[in-house]
């Protein structure tokens, strides 16, 4: 569904004092180890380290330990190590997405080595904060989780173990444009008012963004050897804006702001799946990103038409289902010659088992819904950790449509190559609903680009969050 990027140009920055060999492929998490932890985050662990005892501070042994990792990775071991003893933890499990998973033998080593307790890896896929996996963690017999690399996006007082989220802040090297990449933005409002930017990213850089919204403040002067008529020397007036309950600036890749009076989004990291969230939601701002690690500054695009065709089919391909359905409900009335009676079509509702991605209220909201529509809608709950266009095609030919609550991108991203429809919470909303309900992103003849596709997944009383606490829906499409 994404288009591809355009590469705008590289960018200025310290030259790092060691680099990556060219033949070793890139990881995703992996930056260089010359950057130095930007302020906002080193502010911040000075304020966790009052919390922290000084005999863990300033043990030197454990100072040594922590050496073995990058410097400008922001582990947290000082506050690990204080709350595997604070909460006598025996059995820690370390969960990890699979760009950090390098360093996990390292982490399990200091925690064994400086603690009582013992520790145990989560190798299993990790999409993002939502695959918080206490539940095998409990399995497993561990007492405390430390999940890595995602903001704590399912409560701590909701988890069965104590669970303690580590950000993993990651320093970057300082950044400044080169003359011919500011010309992408020149475009923009040149010479007539400040250019607004709304300035977004994941938690590994979010703490960054604060020092870039500082800089992009500051009038800049080009050189005296570089023509001015090259360069972008208008103002910017940078935003960070927020999608509660996520950090300022922090998007997920099934939650982003509408944004207002914005002139451009400015994305701070590597890829593009956070990025596009951000775009689906907000079609008609133009896309930036800022790659810390390559330098480069591209201007992003992405497929609004050929993704709300795509989720338009298969919402009306649900709603065929439910005509389809009633249709048979009025055929069982009637015996055929052999006295056997039409098979009544089924949804399935599927519970995400990769760690938290599933949620039993949202599930109970959906079967909900489902029977609650006009034409009480049957359906069989499936629980599936990974779906695949091979694995759903196996309850063919008795499921019309599927229903999915693991993550609205599966639908939106590979919804196209499965056989059936394969709905999140969302659509399948739409799908019961009315005809005249549908949302103006669903009106092929206008579909203006002002008509979202909605991505408020995790956004603070949206209608899905809602669900997650309450097991039913108030939905206004």
């Amino acid at each position: 569904m994404s288009a591809s990027s355009s590469t705008a140009s590289t960018l200025k920055s310290t030259p790092p004092t060691s680099s990556p060999s060219a033949s070793k492929p890139k990881k995703r998490f992996i930056g260089s180890k010359s950057a130095k932890p930007s302020k906002p985050g080193s502010a911040h662990l000075n304020s966790i380290s009052n919390q922290i005892p000084s005999s863990i501070l300033d043990d030197t042994s454990l100072n040594a330990a922590i050496q073995q990792l990058p410097s400008n990775y922001s582990f947290e071991i000082h506050k690990t190590i204080h709350h595997v003893r604070k909460n006598g933890a025996t059995m820690v499990a370390l969960q990890m997405p699979e760009g950090l998973q390098m360093f996990a033998c390292v982490i399990a080593d200091i925690v064994e080595t400086f603690t009582d307790a013992g520790t145990v890896i989560l190798g299993d896929v990790t999409y993002g904060a939502c695959c918080v996996d206490d539940f095998t963690a409990v399995a497993l017999g561990c007492d405390m989780l430390v999940h890595y690399g995602h903001s704590c996006l399912v409560p701590m007082t909701e988890t069965t173990i104590k669970c303690l989220y580590v950000f993993v802040e990651i320093g970057i090297d300082s950044y400044s444009f080169e003359p011919d990449s500011s010309a992408e933005l020149s475009g923009l409002n040149a010479n007539i008012q400040p250019t607004r930017l709304a300035l977004v990213s994941t938690i590994q850089f979010v703490a960054a963004l604060n020092g870039l919204k500082e800089d992009l403040v500051k009038e800049y002067s080009p050189p005296s050897s570089v023509s001015s008529s090259h360069l972008y020397c208008g103002k910017y007036e940078p935003t960070i804006p927020r999608a509660k309950p996520l950090s300022p600036g922090e998007i997920l890749g099934c939650t982003a702001p509408s944004l207002g009076d914005v002139d451009a989004i400015l994305y701070l990291g590597d890829g593009r799946f956070h990025l596009e969230s951000i775009m689906i939601a907000n079609p008609s701002i133009p896309a930036f990103r800022y790659d810390p690690y390559s330098k480069k500054l591209t201007r992003e695009r992405y497929d609004h038409r050929e993704m709300r065709d795509a989720r338009q089919d298969a919402v009306q391909a649900a709603r065929k289902s439910i005509l389809q359905l009633e249709n048979t409900l009025q055929m069982n009335t009637i015996e055929s010659v052999d006295g056997s009676k039409p098979k009544t079509p089924l949804w399935g509702v599927i519970l995400g088992t990769l760690g938290r991605q599933g949620n039993f209220k949202q599930l109970q909201a959906l079967t909900k819904q489902l029977s609650q529509s006009s034409i009480s809608i049957p359906y069989m709950p499936i629980l599936l950790s990974e779906l695949s266009p091979a694995k759903l095609a196996l309850f063919d030919p008795y499921i019309s449509t599927f229903v999915q609550t693991s993550c609205p991108r599966l639908s939106i991203d590979w919804g196209y190559a499965f056989g059936k429809p394969l709905l999140s919470p969302y659509e399948a909303t739409l799908a019961v609903e009315k005809e005249g309900k549908s949302p103006g992103w669903m009106n092929r003849e206008e579909q203006q680009e002002e008509h979202a596709y909605p991505m408020n997944f995790y956004t603070a009383n949206s209608p899905w969050a809602i669900a997650r606490s309450k097991g039913s829906f108030d939905v206004t499409t």
